[in-house]
């Protein structure tokens, strides 16, 4: 496996394929209660945290090897993250359903709805900042392209701000569950 640091991430492995190409995700339990959701949902968004640092980490790795990119590993990463935020995803989604329907909290379920929206944003985001960063890299005589990185990070910032308010009102509208 190509994840830096995967004694500290250990949630995330869960979550990564394994050589047959087979996701390892827990499954929530079907009798799982409306506290119980909201708690996973935490354990989800700081999984989702962690995924989010060993792309990056990977990433930073990646570019040290210039000229001569391991584009390999790099791929192989991507893949495996992209499988994390995959099953983050999946499960986020069946959450939402039972968040409206078995405990009957609409207003829950839209929250996570707009979470979602920001989180696949934000990763579009952080994909191409890293290929803007590489460009720097492979570019240094581009003007434009410290510009651009700098341009992609003030949309990330804004979309985490976002992000921010977004958990700040389920955790408001959640709390006599949690």
């Amino acid at each position: 496996m190509i994840i830096p640091n995967t004694d500290s991430s250990g949630k995330i492995i869960q979550r990564i394929s394994d050589t047959s190409g087979k996701l390892h995700m827990p499954a929530m339990p079907a009798g799982t209660g409306c506290r119980s959701l909201v708690q996973r949902f935490y354990a989800l968004q700081a999984e989702r945290v962690e995924a989010y640092r060993l792309f990056e980490e990977g990433h930073v790795a990646y570019l040290r090897t210039a000229p001569h990119y391991n584009f390999q590993r790099y791929r192989q990463l991507v893949h495996e993250i992209t499988l994390a935020f995959s099953g983050i995803s999946k499960e986020l989604i069946e959450m939402k359903e039972r968040l409206h329907e078995e405990c009957e909290r609409p207003d829950l379920s839209e929250h996570i709805e707009k979470l979602q929206e920001k989180e696949r944003h934000k990763l579009e985001l952080t994909a191409k900042l890293q290929l803007a960063k590489q460009n720097v890299v492979d570019h240094p005589e581009d003007e434009s392209g410290p510009e651009l990185v700098q341009e992609l990070r003030q949309k990330i910032i804004k979309t985490v701000e976002a992000i921010s308010e977004i958990l700040q009102d389920f955790k408001y509208d959640s709390e006599e569950l949690a």
